[in-house]
């Protein structure tokens, strides 16, 4: 069995269920619909891309190329784990915080999966590590955007407390303590749900595609098995390194609560 082309006609029909979305925003004025297309056209300009210029890095098979690849991944990752918090912070200092831990956990867990267990040779290649990283980071990612939004938010409603604490002699740490433990929670919960729900709920994308490719249901269950491992290790690791960064970018050197930081702090 090979995989299954598909035509331009076979997309055109699958998009037809995007008009579900359009019909129920329509029906109860949600006016969703700009919203919606937009996002429609830029998901089919970016994937067509990023099928043409795959196919080029993957013809070059060039360590430089794959981490130039990699690198500007985790840049994009970075920014959108910033750009739709609800109270989003100042400055550069939380897009830094989410790139830098989105790049070093998903490229050690990259290079762990591809070089250690995979034993791909070369452990460069491409094919192999930039689709793994792309897995890694969109997981992570989620992790990572849910603990930023929930210390913003839990910090500034539970500011009495946080302060009360702090006043009292805690460290940022103990006076953080709840509300990382909240963020923590919100973050790891997505991957749980997966890890959950797979095979039962759902198949996930990485059996169901090899499955479509012709791979064996036994193996390609054995590759999605190993990748929700790495995922739910990586994203663990991201998701208590933002929650700790986070509490410095909330706090200062001095143990005082920063809610100035914030681009909308509470009056």
């Amino acid at each position: 069995m090979t995989y299954l082309p598909l035509s331009i006609l076979d997309l055109a029909l699958a998009a037809s269920f995007i008009l579900i979305n359009a019909l129920i925003s329509l029906a109860f004025r949600l006016n969703l619909e700009r919203t919606l297309a937009r996002a429609t056209l830029r998901m089919v300009v970016q994937l067509a891309a990023v099928g043409f210029v795959l196919k080029l890095i993957f013809d070059a098979t060039s360590p430089w190329v794959t981490l130039a690849a990699g690198l500007f991944m985790a840049a994009v990752a970075g920014f959108e784990s910033v750009s739709r918090l609800e109270r989003p912070f100042t400055g550069w200092q939380a897009y830094g915080l989410g790139a830098s831990t989105l790049l070093v956990t998903g490229l050690l867990a990259t290079l762990v999966t591809a070089a250690g267990i995979i034993g791909q040779t070369p452990w460069y290649q491409p094919r192999v590590v930039l689709p793994i990283l792309g897995m890694i980071l969109g997981n992570a990612l989620t992790g990572v955007s849910l603990v930023l939004d929930t210390m913003s938010d839990v910090a500034t409603r539970e500011r009495v407390s946080i302060e009360a604490r702090l006043a009292l002699g805690a460290t940022r740490f103990q006076a953080f303590d709840a509300v990382l433990s909240r963020a923590l929670k919100t973050g790891l919960m997505p991957i749980l749900n997966t890890m959950a729900a797979a095979g039962v709920v759902s198949l996930p994308g990485m059996m169901t595609g090899q499955i479509l490719a012709g791979v064996e249901p036994i193996e390609a269950a054995k590759y999605q098995m190993m990748i929700l491992f790495v995922i739910a290790g990586s994203t663990a690791l991201a998701v208590i390194s933002t929650g700790l960064g986070a509490i410095y970018l909330l706090s200062d050197d001095r143990h005082r609560l920063r809610l100035d930081r914030l681009k909308h702090p509470p009056a």
